[in-house]
């Protein structure tokens, strides 16, 4: 992939992320912090349902992709499946009036359950019809269509304001669907001669079964890792209430600025590290990467602590509480990050096997810790448990790691990610009553860092002054 369409696939990920930590801010505006946590529980949803009802055909399809001679026959092997099944289960829970809104929302109302429904469909294939913009390698559609629905989403609740309209859930849910429906259409109509041509084609039933048993195993896996991201929101869902749900959300809306780092990497990562491996240059530049990524790490924790304040100005005075909360939430996107940087020994063995093994893990520390926590902290707790449950997550890949390709000086690694979780963790839980005390802690982890990574700081700042002259 070359660095333009590298540069084409970021826009996406990096546009969506700056546009989300515009989006839920300006919502808690106009709408009831009960009605921002009850549009969580919908996200949440629709993460599960992909998850789920593509059976692994996802995956599946981008295995085969290139292998396949008729690829329109491929997406219709790895699509159908799993449509079928979700429709079916969708008329059912229809078929029941107002119980899927009523478990999502506490609001048992037939036409949220509809609302809910077309999302879901929506969202189903919108993943698959993403899958043929990506593995055709159209950066700029693919990134298009995922900008898009987040602008038509803010111009629909501008709409609201503008003419008075109910700041209501069914007008919240509708906003969301509506943009959920218009990036389907998009990809739609990006990828039409993939899936016209699909529709003629004969369904062939052994390919589908060979495709099946090497997708269903990796459910489990995925199922984990959604947990693990996930399990925060059911939990307080379940033992706590949509007020702090909503304060929960819009901390992690906040926390997803550095999910940019995390967006960038990650598309560049991978093919550069297995290039590396390849010719046998890929150790040392692991080590190398990994030192750098750690450098961000601990920086971003650091700045988050001493500048968390911030958020305050662009919140109502009832979500207070984020400025706490969003130090830990930025925990998932800088260790999963990291993690990467250290996880590679597990890709080049090819035993994915570990990888699952370690969101388990970390899935089951997060199950106790929100099980533990919530009843005592609400979206503190959370927020705290993810945060420990992605250090764990990050370890285990570490070891995993090391133990199937090669070892790597990991003491820092550990000693600066557990200084800045243990302080997120205080901040978090009680930075309201150590204020003065805090402020000093993210100090001397500031000037730890500045020590620390000064080599690689004096190299950073080099290589800019090259670029400008």
């Amino acid at each position: 992939m070359t660095p333009k369409q590298i540069a084409a696939f970021a826009i996406g990920p990096i546009g969506g992320a700056v546009l989300g930590l515009i989006s839920l801010p300006i919502i808690t505006w106009f709408f009831s912090q009960e009605d921002v946590g009850r549009l969580a529980m919908l996200q949440v949803t629709l993460g599960f349902s992909i998850l789920l009802f593509s059976l692994g055909l996802d995956q599946s399809y981008v295995r085969e992709f290139h292998e396949a001679e008729d690829k329109p026959a491929l997406l219709k092997r790895a699509m159908l499946p799993g449509l079928l099944l979700l429709l079916i289960t969708l008329l059912v829970l229809l078929s029941l009036g107002g119980k899927l809104a009523g478990w999502l929302f506490d609001v048992p109302a037939w036409h949220l359950s509809v609302l809910v429904a077309v999302a879901l469909v929506a969202s189903y294939l919108s993943r698959f019809l993403s899958l043929v913009l990506r593995m055709n390698e159209r950066g700029l559609a693919f990134s298009m269509s995922q900008l898009l629905p987040k602008l038509l989403m803010l111009a629909i609740i501008g709409g609201y304001v503008a003419v008075g309209a109910d700041k209501d859930l069914t007008n919240l849910v509708l906003a969301n669907t509506a943009a959920i429906a218009f990036v389907c259409v998009i990809y739609g109509w990006n990828t039409r001669a993939e899936w016209l041509a699909g529709i003629r084609t004969k369904l062939d039933v052994d390919q589908l079964k060979s495709m099946l048993r090497f997708g269903l195993p990796l459910i489990m896996g995925g199922l984990a890792f959604w947990g693990l991201t996930a399990i925060d929101k059911v939990f307080l869902r379940t033992l706590a209430s949509f007020e702090e749900l909503g304060v929960y959300s819009v901390a992690v809306s906040f926390a997803a600025a550095a999910s940019i780092l995390q967006s960038v990497f990650s598309t560049v990562w991978a093919p550069t590290v297995y290039k590396w491996a390849s010719a046998g240059a890929g150790l040392e530049n692991v080590h190398k990467v990994s030192r750098y990524i750690l450098a961000l790490v601990v920086l971003g924790f650091a700045l988050a602590g001493l500048l968390s304040w911030v958020v305050t100005f662009f919140l109502p005075a009832n979500y207070a509480a984020v400025q706490w909360i969003v130090v830990s939430c930025i925990g998932y996107p800088l260790l999963y990050t990291l993690s990467e940087t250290t996880v590679v020994g597990i890709g080049i063995s090819r035993r994915s096997s570990f990888s699952m093994l370690a969101a388990i893990s970390a899935f089951a520390v997060n199950l106790l810790g929100n099980w533990w926590l919530i009843p005592h902290f609400g979206a503190a707790g959370a927020a705290v448990s993810t945060c420990v449950s992605f250090w764990v997550f990050f370890f285990l890949r570490t070891e995993f790691s090391i133990y199937l390709w090669n070892p790597m000086p990991r003491l820092a690694l550990y000693a600066f990610t557990l200084i800045a979780v243990a302080g997120a963790v205080v901040f978090t839980l009680w930075g309201g009553a150590l204020k003065g005390w805090m402020v000093g802690y993210w100090l001397v982890v500031l000037t730890a860092w500045a020590v620390f990574f000064r080599g690689e700081v004096v190299e950073v700042v080099g290589f800019v002054r090259r670029r400008i002259a």
